[in-house]
Order: structure tokens, then sequence, then C-alpha cells
């Protein structure tokens, strides 16, 4: 039976299910993430690159040939925005995160024997049982 009640419980089950939660938190996250990525661009480096270049916008070159306009400083504007915005998140996010990683992969090794990880300090495989050398 498909009553007003049991409607409301499912909608109540499927919002409180963790994915739906989880995928609700990324989206803010990945809003706000965007709005920092986007001012880190805009306001720092544009003018870095207006500085240096000496144009701090570029949609105003163009070029015509038989009357048709090609206004390849848009493209210039979006290639600079893509790589500023592609550097911000790999320096930004990429290496801290590759930096972390690499410590936490520092505590274990693979067996030689059966290839599965254990710690660097073992002396002694927990899943094939080989006698290991301990590692520093």
């Amino acid at each position: 039976m498909f009553g007003p009640m049991k409607i409301l419980q499912g909608y109540r089950e499927f919002i409180t299910r963790g994915n739906v939660i989880d995928l609700a938190v990324a989206v803010v996250i990945g809003a706000a993430f965007t709005a920092l990525v986007n001012s880190i661009v805009a306001d720092l480096l544009t003018p870095i690159i207006a500085a240096v270049i000496g144009e701090p916008d570029f949609s105003a070159l163009s070029f015509t040939i038989h009357g048709s306009e090609f206004t390849y400083g848009n493209f210039i504007n979006a290639l600079i925005a893509f790589v500023s915005i592609s550097a911000v998140i790999y320096f930004f996010v990429i290496v801290p995160m590759n930096h972390f990683k690499r410590e936490e992969e520092a505590t274990h090794r693979d067996c030689p024997e059966c290839l599965s990880e254990i710690p660097r300090k073992a002396t002694r495989c927990a899943h094939c049982t080989a006698e290991v050398t301990p590692t520093a």
C-alpha cells in the first residue's frame, strides 16, 4: 500500500542514506572550493600576468578574413584561466595530498613472497607467514 505515510517514510529513508548526504556535502564543498580557486586566479594570478605582459584582458584581440571576425583574444583568456586554475589545483591540492600519501605509504611494504602489504617493521608476513627482514 502506498499511502502518504509510507511515501514520507520511504523519502526519509532515502534522504538519510549515507551516500546521499555525502553527495550533498561534496557538492557544497565543491562549490566553496570553486569560489576559492576562482578568487585565487582572478585576484592573484591574473593581475600578475597583467603586470608581466602588460595586458589584463585579451578579449579585444581579433582579426578579420573576408568579413568573418575571429576573436582569438577570448581563446587566450580562456587558456590563461584554464592553465591558472589547473596550476592552483595542482600546487594547492595535488602536491600536498601526494605528500601526505607518501608519508602514509612509508609505514608499509610488500611481502617478497606473497606481495601482500605488511608493516615495515614486521619480521613475519601475516598472510603467508614467511619470515621477512624488517626495514627502517
